[in-house]
């Protein structure tokens, strides 16, 4: 369905998007709650009710290609918003990470004045701590190949992720926009 960040209670305010367009991942099934307890606003928030199922947004982004494969993109309150477009997590980093130097990269979104600025957060392989605007530069000649990196020209070089203790793999993402935030200047 197409994004949005507010409470969609039935399916008639949910405007279904055509296949290769990004929205949000809804699902339902057997398995999907119907509520989550004593929290109402989680629950209109996530839950929308068609035609008696009761359909869970999955806060994930993705869309549907000609053949009916799902691909992910990335966490729906990740994506980048700029002024023309908006810039989802998992289709920029993979472009980047691709880069023999590159350990994984993370995508943020900082402020600076009255523009959201895309910065990429680079977490470099231990074997590869050589010049940092030769790399820079190698970065902004791989994004400038691709329509959805060509905007990203600011990279920052960060020792080691912050990650989410249970799974050591889910970047901390509103720890890395706040540190670039820091480094790039105040909103």
């Amino acid at each position: 369905i197409a994004i949005d960040d507010g409470p969609l209670a039935t399916w008639d305010q949910v405007r279904e998007l055509p296949r290769g367009e990004i929205g949000e991942i809804c699902v339902h099934g057997p398995t999907t709650t119907l509520a989550y307890v004593g929290r109402e606003k989680a629950t209109a928030m996530a839950k929308i009710e068609r035609r008696g199922l009761i359909w869970h947004r999955m806060g994930d982004t993705g869309y549907f290609d000609a053949t009916g494969r799902l691909w992910y993109c990335g966490r729906k309150g990740h994506r980048v918003v700029l002024a023309d477009r908006t810039l989802h997590t998992a289709p920029v980093e993979e472009i980047f990470n691709t880069h023999p130097g590159v350990r994984r990269t993370a995508l943020v979104g900082i402020v600076q004045g009255r523009t959201v600025v895309p910065v990429l957060c680079v977490e470099r392989w231990p074997t590869s701590r050589g010049n940092l605007n030769a790399l820079w530069a190698e970065l902004r000649e791989l994004g400038g190949r691709h329509d959805t990196t060509r905007d990203i020209t600011t990279f920052l070089d960060h020792p080691s992720f912050p990650v989410d203790i249970r799974h050591n793999a889910k970047i901390g993402r509103e720890k890395l926009t706040a540190w670039a935030q820091g480094k790039l200047g105040r909103a």
